[in-house]
């Protein structure tokens, strides 16, 4: 099982989110990873085969600072587990990045036709090819986050929960699920993003559980839609 925590807030971002991947680690996984987004619009990204202390462990003495972030632990499906296939996944523009909790069923038939149109793929994993996607639909139609995350779901087939971030956009996440859960948390001026509850809990006890085909747009100042 995978875990995904997102964050939104007035806190330091990798606190909570590396808090929100230990408690999930009941869930088991093989791997871990971290987005982080800062006021100035630059993003890193941090990812570790292993436990999620071998992440911390990786990221030591590296900029940490945030107060906007994904992260997700991960169980190998497609793809073997090591640094390159855990997620966060980033797009070929390096100006999105995803974490997908699911399995993206119709991924061989969609990497296919985004690779006709130049993209490239670094990991073996159909979360990479829904990180392509999304970023494409967005470059074609000059859209926003949340309408090319909302158009390339109408053209996945399978399962997914994710939250997805935008370099150069720290003050909005982007949610959504099918078959797989996802949890809203909301804080006084801060949002968190779970697979379930628990990375929620000590934070807030007014959560929301997004419904199948629903897409979440998380803003800062704990406002959502």
């Amino acid at each position: 099982m995978c875990g995904i925590v997102g964050y939104i807030g007035k806190r330091d971002a990798y606190d909570v989110l590396i808090q929100g991947l230990h408690r999930l680690e009941y869930r088991g996984y093989d791997s871990a990873g971290i987005a982080l987004g800062r006021a100035d619009g630059s993003m890193s990204v941090y990812k570790s085969r292993g436990k999620v202390a071998d992440l911390e462990a990786s990221v030591a003495g590296k900029d940490i600072e945030g107060t906007i972030g994904i992260a997700h632990t991960r169980w190998a499906t497609h793809g073997e587990p090591n640094d390159v296939n855990a997620h966060p996944h980033v797009s070929q523009s390096k100006a999105i990045a995803l974490v997908h909790n699911g399995t993206i069923e119709n991924y061989a038939v969609l990497k296919k036709a985004i690779e006709q149109h130049g993209y490239k793929f670094v990991s073996e994993t159909d979360t990479d090819v829904l990180v392509q996607l999304i970023d494409y639909v967005k470059q074609t139609n000059g859209c926003t986050l949340f309408d090319a995350v909302k158009e390339a779901l109408r053209q996945v087939e399978g399962a997914y929960a994710i939250a997805v971030m935008e370099k150069g956009k720290p003050d909005m996440l982007v949610a959504a699920r099918k078959s797989s859960p996802l949890v809203i948390g909301i804080g006084k001026g801060e949002t968190f993003i779970a697979s379930d509850a628990t990375p929620i809990v000590g934070y807030t006890d007014k959560v929301v559980y997004l419904k199948d085909n629903e897409i979440a747009l998380v803003k800062r100042a704990g406002r959502w839609r």
